[in-house]
């Protein structure tokens, strides 16, 4: 019985366990006996169950070793996602979109240096709603390349309280924190709007 079980399901004979279910789908016990003919087995409407504990668990991956290709030898292949940018000049091999990039990155680094920390500002960031807040970190920062301002607004519009992947920029009230690339940010006279909200119905 085990050596067909084998066969179909692809459990290990020496491993596999049988358990026996009627029609009600209840359990009626497991088999024991390793050479269990078939015919002696099945009965009516009586179904068999067949798991393998040695069987890999393909749901959980973290334990499978992966292959990671060395930078190099991804850098020589010519029939890589990266060797087809390079071909058609995309992304970052575009000299175009590099030479925006500088810019805009000169632009930030020339910005932040001009803004302190206590400085009130706007963020005027693209598809984005403006807002105020007061400058709390300027610098370079661990999680993106280049100048970077940390925020903490008037409202919480932000998205975190001053901590960016386990590490603690500034500190502020939850959502209320952000980080905006210097070019979208204002610093100057922008006194915190008031709210008369409550004061009409």
């Amino acid at each position: 019985l085990k050596g067909k079980l084998e066969m179909i399901t692809g459990a290990s004979m020496d491993s596999m366990k049988i358990e026996l279910f009627n029609d009600q789908n209840k359990s009626i016990g497991k088999l024991t006996d390793d050479d269990a003919v078939l015919k002696n087995v099945l009965a009516n409407d009586v179904r068999l169950h067949v798991t393998d504990p040695s069987a890999a668990n393909f749901e959980d991956t973290s334990a499978v070793e992966k292959y990671e290709m060395p930078t190099e030898e991804y850098e020589k292949r010519e029939d890589s996602v990266q060797a087809f940018k390079k071909r058609n000049k995309m992304g970052r091999f575009n000299p175009e979109v590099q030479a925006k990039l500088a810019a805009q990155a000169e632009e930030n680094k020339e910005k932040a240096l001009k803004m302190k920390i206590g400085d009130r500002c706007e963020a005027r960031t693209p598809k984005a709603p403006i807002r105020r807040g007061e400058v709390m970190f300027v610098g370079e920062v661990e999680f993106k390349d280049g100048y970077w301002v940390g925020i903490k607004f008037d409202e919480p519009v932000g998205k975190h309280d001053g901590v960016v992947q386990g590490k603690r920029y500034f500190t502020c009230d939850n959502k209320y924190g952000a980080f905006c690339q210097p070019r979208f940010v204002e610093v100057g006279d922008f006194p915190p709007e008031l709210d008369f909200s409550d004061d009409e119905i």
